[in-house]
């Protein structure tokens, strides 16, 4: 099964080679223990529910067998308690023009209940916040990595001026359900006690926004019309193989958007100015990203899965195009992992673009084949070719 945990320290030459400075760890510590500080989800009571572990304490691993779990959800359809997101919504007549202006996604035309990914860069274009959002005609309701929502309220406050605009963070009274699978649209519609909804998800998801007292109401309608309950290790494990990164997990606090990914679906690149867009531009049109992203196929006779934060070396008789990567040298570090129904053993993992396409991997020690999710001659207005799975 797919093994969470929380990053190993490590010394100070791995953390200058990943790029995670102690800034950085801090950062994703302070989010999971504000996670942590959450209620636990009341579906945490369903029959054979198991809590996960870090970055989503709170709600369910699974439910007794997450096997069965993935291969329902790819069948038909799985209802996933992610009730540990954070939840903001943002008023006013100038939202719309306001979050353009402020992110990397066209949102100034943005229809009633339409949905889009979007990105908040820092000054130097490094990626802080991922935001899945949609706008129900009065408010723009936006969901982000647990324990993450306080901090971008803040940002967002910070930047209200004299816009006629209201940010709140409403994830204690409001939860993420999501619903996944060729029926989810099916089994979703005309439920009642639903906020908002995005659609499509990232990987063909659809985002339920409800009431955190209604959850249970919600979940067990969609488990009454057919969905089964599927905890995060099925969701991680899907989420994995459609080859779609998680912030704080497959990124750091170096990340820019080429390198995983974001270029294609969360970043607009005819839109006017915002913070970071200088990088993304120069990147585009004249250079490449350091990093790609890469899917790993793992090593299957492995009795275990490579840590979050795991560095990933070149394996034996493997040499890298730089002079400093020879074999065993550490080229990048491991994201996510997770055991899949049909592919076994996979995960993300971001390392340098200069590492051979066909070099054989070590990914915390356990060996693995990689395959291209972002080539290594992105930018230079080069089109990311992302095959990604779609669980509809």
């Amino acid at each position: 099964m797919p093994e969470t945990s929380e990053p190993k320290r490590r010394g100070a030459a791995w953390t200058e080679e990943r790029g995670t400075s102690d800034e950085g760890r801090r950062r994703l510590e302070g989010a999971a223990e504000a996670s942590e500080a959450r209620k636990a989800s009341p579906l945490l009571g369903w029959p054979g529910a198991v809590e996960a572990s870090w970055p989503d304490e709170g709600v369910a691993a699974h439910y007794g067998d997450p096997m069965r779990e993935q291969r329902v959800a790819e069948a038909s359809a799985g209802v996933v308690d992610r009730s540990n997101r954070g939840v903001l919504r943002i008023t006013g007549q100038d939202r719309l023009s306001w979050l353009h202006s402020l992110t990397t996604q066209h949102l100034e035309g943005l229809a009633a209940g339409a949905a889009a990914q979007a990105l908040v860069l820092s000054p130097t274009g490094h990626v802080e916040h991922h935001l899945t959002l949609t706008d129900d005609g009065t408010a723009v309701w936006v969901h982000v990595e647990p324990g993450t929502a306080g901090a971008l309220a803040e940002f967002l406050e910070s930047m209200r001026f004299m816009l006629r605009v209201e940010v709140a963070d409403v994830s204690g009274d409001y939860a993420v359900l999501t619903v996944l699978g060729p029926a989810a649209g099916d089994l979703a519609a005309g439920l009642g006690a639903v906020a908002a909804r995005a659609e499509p998800g990232p990987f063909g998801t659809i985002d339920l926004i409800v009431g955190r007292d209604l959850l249970p109401e919600v979940a067990g309608e969609l488990a009454r019309r057919g969905a089964a309950p599927a905890g995060m290790w099925a969701f991680e494990a899907l989420r994995i193989a459609a080859r779609v990164p998680r912030l704080g997990l497959d990124t750091d606090h170096r990340t820019i958007p080429h390198e995983v990914g974001w270029i294609e679906t969360a970043v607009h690149l005819n839109k006017g100015c915002y913070r970071g867009q200088e990088t993304v531009a120069r990147v585009h049109n004249l250079g490449h990203p350091p990093r790609r992203l890469v899917f790993l196929h793992l090593d299957g006779s492995a009795d275990r899965l490579p840590a979050h934060g795991d560095p990933v070396e070149l394996a034996g008789g493997e040499p890298g195009d730089e002079p400093g990567d020879k074999q065993g040298a550490v080229v990048g570090f491991t994201g996510s992992a997770a055991r899949h129904y049909e592919l076994g053993p996979i995960g993300l993992a971001l390392v340098k673009r200069t590492v051979p396409v066909d070099a054989t991997l070590l990914a915390g020690g356990v060996a693995a084949a990689q395959e291209v999710i972002v080539p290594p001659d992105a930018g230079a207005n080069v089109r990311v070719a992302l095959r990604r799975r779609q669980v509809t």
